[in-house]
């Protein structure tokens, strides 16, 4: 007898999708904190679920932010 599959598990929802980013902005640092890694990294496009539009414009916000101080640069201590 042929195996059934088990069912995939449900999809993650995406960050801006389940906060309902219409713009992106600098100055909201609460919403840009969550694309950002506990190492102040920008996190990755599969990571997020953004599409490359939103994911690039969040990176270009992250920048903003870093160069007006309103958020921290990468840690390279370890």
């Amino acid at each position: 007898m042929a195996q059934q599959r088990k069912p995939l598990k449900s999809k993650k929802v995406a960050p801006a999708k389940s906060i309902r980013i219409g713009h992106i902005d600098y100055k909201d640092t609460a919403t840009l904190r969550k694309f950002i890694s506990e190492r102040g990294k920008i996190r990755a496009r599969r990571v997020t679920g953004l599409s490359v539009q939103e994911q690039r414009k969040v990176a270009i916000a992250v920048k903003n932010a870093r160069e007006l101080a309103l958020l921290p640069y990468a840690s390279t201590a370890r």
